[in-house]
């Protein structure tokens, strides 16, 4: 099946992802069905796509001024005729695995089964599958519809015309693909926003900074720099004139001495308590869904940002 046969889509799972994707792809007029066993999603999913409208129109996605409703249904049978499935069901891997057994009972052997598991790996999920060869990870960051970027992992099974689909899919919707070439938990965005976290718990047990200064060190330091450009390039710029090399030839020492002394936390319930503390803190003046209506607000201000600087 080729990218211009795919009109109909069907999200499997109707969390904060799967909402998020659903308002993506019905900004580009397909034709989408949100499937969830609780019927009470029907009335999330109207109110996340009413409330994501204004920004998918301000980025240019909408292909419709007013918001445009997905189907919704609490029967798997109903997504019979779709063309592309995005699976966005709870992260466990006996949930992952029986809702691919339910899929393939009801949808053609040609639809790709794209996962937004964060860290189950393919391999994993298609085991048992009729059709292993159309299942892969397609892993994008919350929310998908702000955020473009989207991994896409095959597993041992999964074919190349697959991966092929998934790419050509997400790039049509203005999406960012990113091929991960190796499967390992977590893939490659989180696998690296995890190796940030751990420093930050490890950090904030420590005593060497509080949970605010933390988040304050990344939102108004290197965060700055990463909403531009990567680590590698961040640090060929480093380099001066001498680029990459230079940095790496007079500066590396000092970043081998610095992982010598990352450490890891025990998230024991104590420390636990201490995180937690410390974001309420940082929330003392503001409520979190004034945060998220902020974050989302700026991060279509920033998307602009990028593309208007070439980033």
């Amino acid at each position: 099946m080729q990218r211009d046969s795919i009109d109909k889509v069907a999200v499997v799972g109707g969390g904060l992802i799967g909402l998020s994707w659903a308002s993506l792809f019905t900004a580009f007029n397909l034709r989408v069905t949100v499937y969830d066993p609780n019927p009470s999603v029907a009335t999330n999913l109207k109110a996340f796509v009413e409330d994501a409208w204004p920004h998918l129109l301000t980025l240019g996605l909408a292909q419709s001024a007013k918001p445009i409703i997905p189907e919704f249904t609490t029967e798997i049978e109903d997504l019979k005729s779709v063309d592309f499935v995005q699976e966005c069901g709870p992260d466990r891997i006996e949930i992952k695995r029986a809702t691919i057994v339910a899929l393939e009972a009801c949808i053609d052997p040609a639809v790709v089964i794209a996962s937004s598991t964060s860290s189950l790996l393919a391999s994993d999920i298609q085991q048992g599958a009729v059709h292993p060869g159309r299942v892969l990870v397609a892993h994008p960051m919350n929310p998908p519809h702000l955020i473009p970027m989207v991994e896409l992992v095959a597993g041992d099974d999964t074919s190349s015309d697959a991966i092929e689909q998934a790419d050509a899919f997400y790039t049509s919707l203005k999406r960012v693909t990113v091929r991960v070439k190796k499967e390992v938990v977590g893939h490659l965005a989180n696998r690296l926003t995890s190796a940030l976290y751990r420093e930050a718990v490890y950090i904030a047990a420590e005593g060497i900074a509080d949970v605010q200064d933390i988040d304050r060190a990344i939102a108004y330091g290197p965060g700055m720099r990463w909403a531009l450009i990567g680590p590698h390039l961040t640090y060929h710029l480093g380099g001066g004139k001498g680029g990459y090399r230079h940095y790496l030839d007079h500066l590396g020492a000092t970043q081998e001495a610095r992982w010598r002394e990352h450490g890891t936390a025990e998230l024991t319930e104590e420390l636990k308590e201490l995180l937690i503390a410390g974001v309420e803190e940082e929330l003392r003046d503001e409520d979190s869904d004034s945060l998220v209506e902020r974050r989302d607000a700026a991060l279509v201000d920033l998307a602009k940002l990028k593309t208007h600087w070439g980033f």
